[in-house]
This record gives structure tokens, sequence and C-alpha cells, in this order.
């Protein structure tokens, strides 16, 4: 299992039609919690003042979480800024 850190900040253009807007980020919360109950999308964090947000996910390879963030609804709107990570070998608790 590969760990992620991902940094999504997203920027809605504010001249999308509002419906549009609706429908992209109720599927991107739909699409969201669905990988999250499958265990991809462990941790997800909201950065204060900000439409971005921190999350981490756990994937069996770079490709997979290509595919993931790539059918993400809202992804043609995101920067993202993705780190791999490793344990650490001072933690006490194995990784996620």
């Amino acid at each position: 299992m590969h760990l992620y850190h991902v940094r999504m900040d997203v920027a809605i253009p504010r001249d999308l039609d509002e419906a549009v807007r609706a429908d992209i980020v109720a599927r991107e919360k739909e699409y969201s919690q669905e990988l999250q109950r499958a265990g991809k999308w462990v941790h997800i964090w909201r950065i204060v003042g900000q439409y971005s947000n921190i999350s981490v996910f756990a994937v069996e390879s770079p490709a997979e979480l290509h595919e993931i963030l790539w059918n993400l609804p809202l992804f043609p709107y995101m920067a993202l800024d993705i780190m791999p990570l490793a344990t650490h070998p001072s933690a006490i608790e194995p990784a996620a």
C-alpha cells in the first residue's frame, strides 16, 4: 500500500452556471465519500479560510492515485500538490 499526502486547491470560475456548479459539487461529495468508505481516501481536512483541503490516500500504485484524482468531478478546477509518504523509523504506530 502506498500513502500520498495531497493538497487540493479548488478554483471554480465565478461565472460558472449555478446549476452546473451545484451538480459538480454534489458529484464530488458522493465520489469522495465512496472512496472514503472503500478505504482509499483515509483522511481529509479542510484548510481554514480557503477552498482547499489536505487529504491522505492509501492506494496500490501511483497509477491508481492518478486515476482517482482524474475522476474527481472538481479536477478541472483544482491545483494539486502530491507528496508520496513513507513510514518514519521513529513512528510507534505502523502506517495506515
